[in-house]
C-alpha cells in the first residue's frame, strides 16, 4: 500500500486519542487500507478481495505519480506493451489537496476517454461483457476519488466480491501515520490488518499491538504470467485476458492463503 503525507486533521478534540472499540459482535473481520486507485492493479486487487472491509483511505494527499486518477493498460496478448490512462485532475488547494478534493477537469470528457481507451485495448477479448458492465458502473461524480472508488467496487463485484466499504474521512482517528491506521482498524471492529509489502516498509505494529489487532503480510504471487504482471498492469488486463471466472478463482486462493478465517476452515 502507497501511503501519501496527510494534511488532515481531526474532527474533534476527541480524535486525539484512541477511539473506543466498538461494541461486541461488530467486527468486520480482516480489513484492508487503501488509497481509491482507477482500476487498481491486480496485486491490489487481490489484497481488497481477500479483506472482509475495504477502508477507503480518501483523506490523505493526492499525488500525481500515484495511481488515483490513472491506470496502466497492458496489451491483451502482449502485456510488456502499456499505456497510460490517465484523467486530466484538478487540484483546488495545490499540492496540500486530499484525494476527496481533486476535482476531474472534464468529467465527460474523461469517461469518454475511459469507455474509448478501454475498448480499443480489451474491446477484442471474448470477456468484454464483463469489462463493459464495469466501465458502465462508473461513478458520475466530478470527483477523483468517487470515479476511483467506483472503478475498484465494479471490479471486486464483478468478481463476486462481498465485503464491505468504509471512507476513512468518516472515521476519527489520531494523525500518526501508524496510529491512525491502526485506529481506523480498530474503530471499525477489525480482527486483523492485512499490509501490503510497500506498507510493511513503513508501518510501525506498536499501535496495532495496543488494539490487540495483529498485522498480516500480503504478498501476491509472482510465479505465472497472469500475476508477474500484477504490479504493474490494471486488473482489466487479467479479467480481459482470462475472464470473471477464473480470476475469481484466482483471487479466491490468495484469499485462501491470506485470511485468517479461511485458514482456519482449511485446517479443521
Amino acid at each position: 500500500m502507497t501511503l501519501t503525507s496527510a494534511s488532515w486533521a481531526p474532527a474533534s478534540t476527541a480524535a486525539s486519542s484512541a477511539p473506543e472499540p466498538p461494541s461486541a459482535g461488530a467486527s468486520d473481520g480482516l480489513c484492508a487500507i487503501h488509497q481509491p486507485n482507477l482500476f487498481p492493479r491486480l496485486s491490489t486487487l487481490a489484497k481488497l478481495f481477500s479483506a472482509d472491509l475495504w477502508i477507503v483511505l480518501d483523506d490523505v494527499q493526492f499525488a500525481r505519480r500515484d495511481y488515483q486518477h490513472r491506470a496502466r493498460l497492458a496489451a491483451l496478448d502482449d502485456p510488456s506493451r502499456q499505456q497510460w490512462l490517465t484523467l486530466p485532475t484538478h487540484l483546488p488547494h495545490g499540492r496540500p489537496t486530499l484525494i476527496s478534493q481533486a476535482r476531474l477537469v472534464d468529467p465527460r470528457r474523461s469517461r469518454r476517454t475511459v469507455q474509448l481507451l478501454v475498448r480499443q485495448y480489451y474491446g477484442r477479448s471474448p470477456y468484454w461483457g464483463a469489462v463493459s458492465e464495469v466501465l458502465d458502473a462508473l461513478d458520475e461524480s466530478d470527483r477523483v476519488a468517487d470515479l476511483a472508488r467506483t472503478s475498484t467496487i465494479a471490479l471486486l463485484g464483478a468478481l463476486g466480491w462481498s465485503g464491505k466499504v468504509r471512507d476513512s474521512s468518516e472515521i476519527p482517528t489520531r494523525q500518526g501515520r501508524s496510529e491512525r491506521l491502526a485506529d481506523l482498524a480498530a474503530a471499525t471492529g477489525s480482527t486483523h490488518y492485512l499490509c501490503g509489502t510497500g506498507g510493511l516498509r513503513y508501518l510501525d505494529a506498536g499501535p496495532f499491538d495496543a488494539h490487540g489487532i495483529p498485522v498480516l503480510p500480503f504478498h501476491a504471487p509472482v510465479d505465472n504470467s497472469l500475476w508477474r504482471w500484477a504490479r504493474r498492469s490494471s486488473s482489466l488486463w487479467a479479467l480481459s485476458k482470462i475472464g470473471p471466472d477464473a480470476l475469481a478463482d484466482q483471487l479466491a486462493v490468495q484469499r485462501e492463503a491470506h485470511h485468517p478465517g479461511a485458514q482456519v476452515a482449511s485446517a479443521s
